[in-house]
């Protein structure tokens, strides 16, 4: 009896270890031989200091592996095609399911790729409208269609009983002639006609046409007589009807006197009564990636070469008195310029207001004009009809570019696929709603019983995936908009929506911080997400930094102690419960308050100086005025989608740096930009790469190791070698290795296999040869700096200035444990983005003149405690006399601002203007917007001093928010006394 109830944990003793994911000595990059279990169906999160190696675990070990097993699962063949990864440094990983990587990048790079066509919905749309679509003619608005000889019987028989009925059809053109046709019909049997302006009947046999009478005015009866609605009437116009349509080439009209009605039919699937010819609905003929749907003009691109609208108007805050349109300043064009300023009083367009703020309307008339005057087109039109000068061909080509496609209008289909209708709407009209309308209208689309069991179930798919995206944040985005132009959060949360809306079940996601570029408002809807993705059967890794996802997690991995070679440790790996109680986490201190960022009590004023932008009118912007304090931090909040990139990025930053020279791109449409005076430049530090050459390090980025350089060059030994710094870069001939060119590796591509990066046989991997390495300094040669750590390096050249200002400014990011030689290809995200930070300080100190720093969400791939350095150096920046403006959703940042810009109050059409401005505390007072409920929810939970009584009244708004915080104030309060050393130690100078 024992031995039998042994048996069953014998045959079940397999399934535990096939409930989590086990890694055993995993020694990628910086992970330092480590060993950790990840629970499976569960939701886990990896987090740390920024550069302790979470994406190391995450990508580098968990899902290469789990890529490389499927790509080793298929043929030799289909592997040469795929992208191939090399076995990770691990010596096993077990339990592991196939993987899907989610990262921070843009979703493509291809022009064609939008919104609709990555998460599919495009694919069911087509679908839809290729099985139940209805084709309306573009001339006529009739309805296109295939008759037979039933469906024109059935249209028929709806009329009343006793109509009198003519069924005709018309002559067919002939190379014999009219004449010739006329007599073909007779003989056949045919001898009366009608002519259509008069609704004459003529017997042929007994009278002649009228003199002058043409062609299409003439049709042949084919029968008439009295509707009834019996068999033997019925038997006989279907006889005549199937007679009439082979003897007339499947054309035909029947006329109903009575009524006065006439319906035309074709058997080919073209307009009845003009006979335009289009193509019939089916999926490929809404694709504009295949020749068969694609515009012809465009190639369904739906850009084509023409006259460039922000080259003939290149300054839209221009006045039309001032001279906006550029080819009417010049001498040929004073004529134009005269005939606009009358034409524009006669018709009260405004010209002395910035044509950035012209109404649609009026835009519409400065281009195509009126009845008396033809507008911008029209003049290029006429320099086209006089291109035999040369001059007009010189001034139309100053003019040209990629726009619009005009035969298209941007839609990139053909017109058969443009005239397709369900629903009232075509395929054009439906991708340039946002999602929230796409799905309202989705939801309220009413179809017949027949289209319902048709497309059912394509309508069922539509809605589900519109759904996953709006209740994922991106609500917003149109499905017409370029995929990349999304930024990288929008693009994971897109292939998150994507994934779940595929129903994988028993996958590994892998992601990398999908909350970039989410507000606290919508991170309950990515949880969501995320736990339905769990729920489904399936492994959620993510690494992020929200304390609130990590609150959420099942599981959380912290990763340790430090960053790069001071990490690479697990510092925990359980429940959140168990993590606010560990010490050995930095993470758990957050989570518990012992360690906090402060928020500054005393906010500045600013230097009484400001920056105001006026009537922007950008995208969804409807902004009159926004005023931008100078000598100050200022936040930029608000919603995903609200305005806040548009309002930085293409209205400011582009029109300032066009001021200061330098810019050539498209600037957002603004009047004017009051205050430019104040500042003497302005720099953007976004997100963008650093560089992704294995040539590319820390050092050489930020011109460190140009002075590093001259240092071994000043040296007794290259002084009698004649060496310049030059000799000492592995980038030019000269001291680097000719072997492998300085880049210390020889790459040996392999077919269907991962290619083999080697050592150098000749420099051993040290890049140079080996008289550059005889050379030293301190003992010291070039390759053993280069394998020093920032730290080790500023102890080293201590006493040289030239090096040692540029390292120190590197240690002040809080990048003192990367070495000098490291390449920026494995730098993390906010490695590379702080490392961008260091090289405008260093510019700065150099150059003391107020400048603007704009920087995009600076938080990314950050921990909590990373930030409290980057808000050191924000603080910095400011006290040395420059302004900062950020665009940030991290409400640690946003508190400890001086000023917040508020946009919103929603995403897309529902945003673009300013909700609320003034001081963190200010806007937390504000009862409608959403930065101030979680700023309150914030300071509640933190217990700070700071939170505005007024705020108290509003605890609806943020009910979801403070509640989640609600236990914590207790742990802050007894932590208040006892972490004075570690507080301080986070806490920004303000």
């Amino acid at each position: 009896m024992s031995t039998a109830k042994e048996t069953v944990p014998t045959e079940t003793a397999p399934r535990p270890a096939a409930k989590e994911i086990r890694i055993e000595h995993a020694r990628v990059n910086n992970l330092k031989n480590i060993s950790v279990s990840i629970p499976r169906n569960s939701f886990t999160v990896i987090t740390g200091v920024s550069g302790s190696g979470k994406s190391s675990l995450a990508f580098d070990t968990l899902y290469a592996e789990g890529q490389r097993r499927f790509v080793e699962s298929l043929s030799s063949y289909a592997r040469q095609f795929l992208e191939r990864k090399s076995k990770p440094d691990v010596e096993s990983i077990t339990g592991l399911p196939p993987a899907i990587a989610i990262e921070q990048k843009t979703l493509s790079r291809n022009p064609r790729s939008t919104v609709g066509t990555t998460t599919e919905v495009y694919d069911y749309l087509r679908l839809l409208f290729g099985r139940i679509g209805t084709t309306v003619c573009k001339n006529c608005g009739r309805t296109v269609r295939r008759d037979t000889p039933q469906s024109i019987l059935d249209t028929i028989l709806r009329w009343n009983e006793g109509d009198r009925i003519y069924i005709l059809f018309p002559l067919q053109t002939t190379e014999e002639g009219f004449e010739h046709e006329l007599q073909r019909m007779m003989q056949t049997g045919y001898t009366r006609v009608m002519i259509d302006s008069t609704f004459e009947i003529i017997d042929l046999q007994e009278d002649t046409l009228p003199e002058g009478t043409p062609l299409a005015d003439v049709f042949v009866v084919g029968d008439r007589l009295i509707l009834r609605h019996d068999t033997d009437t019925k038997s006989r116009m279907f006889d005549s009807i199937d007679a009439t349509y082979k003897l007339a080439n499947g054309r035909m009209l029947v006329r109903n006197v009575t009524l006065g009605v006439t319906e035309y039919f074709s058997k080919s699937y073209e307009c009845a009564f003009d006979n335009t010819v289009y193509q019939e609905p089916e999926p490929r003929l809404f694709s504009f990636n295949s020749p068969f749907g694609a515009c012809p003009t465009c190639q369904g691109f739906g850009r084509s070469i023409g006259i460039d609208e922000d080259l003939v108007i290149p300054d839209s805050m221009m006045t039309l008195r001032r001279g906006a349109i550029h080819p009417y300043r010049i001498q040929v064009g004073t004529t134009h310029q005269a005939d606009l300023m009358a034409a524009a009083k006669r018709a009260g367009i405004p010209t002395d207001t910035p044509v950035a703020s012209f109404t649609r309307e009026q835009h519409d008339w400065l281009w195509n004009g009126d009845e008396l005057y033809g507008g911008i087109r029209a003049y290029f039109k006429d320099l086209d009809d006089k291109s035999y000068k040369i001059q007009n061909r010189i001034m139309a080509a100053k003019y040209r570019g990629y726009t619009r496609c005009p035969a298209c209008n941007g839609s990139r289909l053909r017109t058969s696929a443009r005239q397709v209708f369900v629903g009232g709407k075509n395929i054009p009209a439906i991708v340039t709603l946002t999602i929230e309308k796409a799905l309202e209208f989705f939801n309220g689309i009413e179809l017949s019983e027949h289209h319902m069991m048709i497309a059912g179930q394509l309508l069922k798919e539509i809605r589900w995936r519109l759904q996953l995206l709006f209740d994922i944040g991106v609500g917003y985005l149109t499905l017409d908009r370029l995929a990349q132009t999304l930024s990288g959060g929008e693009s994971q949360r897109l292939n998150l929506a994507t994934s779940l809306g595929s129903s994988l079940v028993g996958t590994l996601y892998v992601l990398d911080e999908p909350s970039i570029g989410l507000h606290p408002r919508d991170t309950d809807r990515l949880v969501n997400i995320m736990h339905k993705l769990r729920n489904l059967g399936n492994t959620v890794v993510v690494v992020e930094h929200d304390l609130d996802i990590i609150k959420r997690a099942d599981r959380i991995i912290d990763i340790g102690p430090k960053a790069g070679e001071g990490g690479g440790m697990v510092m925990f790996n359980g429940t959140v419960r168990d993590l606010t109680e560990s010490r050995a986490s930095l993470t758990g201190e957050y989570l518990a308050g012992t360690t906090s960022i402060a928020i500054p009590k005393n906010r500045r004023k600013g230097n009484g100086k400001t920056l105001s932008v006026i009537n922007t009118l950008e995208h969804n912007l409807n902004i009159k005025r926004a005023d931008i304090p100078l000598g100050c931090i200022t936040a930029v909040t608000g919603v995903s989608g609200s305005g806040k990139s548009t309002l930085i990025h293409d209205v400011l930053y582009a029109n300032l740096k066009r001021h200061f020279g330098g810019y050539t791109g498209h600037t957002g449409r603004c009047e004017r930009i009051d205050g430019i005076d104040h500042i003497a430049d302005v720099e953007m530090v976004d997100q963008s790469p650093i560089g992704r050459s294995s040539r590319s390090t820390p050092v050489t980025y930020t011109k460190a190791f140009d002075a590093i350089r001259e240092v071994f060059a000043s040296t007794q030994a290259a002084a009698q070698l004649g060496w310049k710094p030059g000799h000492f870069s592995f980038n030019v001939p000269g001291g680097r290795c000719e072997a492998c060119e300085g880049a210390g590796t020889v790459l040996i591509e392999m077919q269907f296999l991962p290619d083999i990066e080697l050592e150098c046989e000749s420099c051993r991997g040290t890049r140079y040869r080996r008289d550059a390495q005889m050379i030293t300094y301190k003992g010291k040669s070039i390759v053993d700096v280069l394998a020093m750590t920032i730290d080790e390096a500023a102890l080293f050249f201590k006493g040289t200035k030239r090096v040692t200002d540029r390292l120190k400014i590197l240690q002040d990011v809080g990048l003192g444990y990367l070495r000098l030689g490291q390449s920026s290809s494995v730098l993390s995200g906010g490695e590379a983005q702080r490392i961008k930070l260091a090289t405008h300080l260093d510019a700065m100190q150099s150059n003391m003149k107020h400048i603007l720093f704009i920087f995009d969400e600076p938080t990314t791939g950050l921990h909590i405690d990373d930030v409290s350095t980057l808000l050191r150096c924000f603080h910095r920046l400011v006290e040395d006399g420059h302004s900062v403006l950020i665009v940030e959703h991290n409400l640690h940042v946003v508190a400890s601002a001086d000023h917040i810009i508020d946009l919103g109050p929603e995403a897309g059409e529902r945003g673009g203007y300013i909700v609320c401005t003034g001081t963190p505390e200010e806007v937390a007072a504000h009862e409608t917007s959403f930065t101030g409920a979680a700023l309150r929810g914030m300071f509640s939970a933190t217990g700070s001093p700071a939170l505005p009584v007024s705020g108290a009244s509003k605890p609806k708004a943020t009910a979801s928010k403070p509640k989640a915080t609600a236990s914590k104030p207790k742990a802050t309060k007894t932590a208040a006394a006892k972490p004075k050393k570690s507080t301080k130690q986070t806490t920004p100078d303000a």
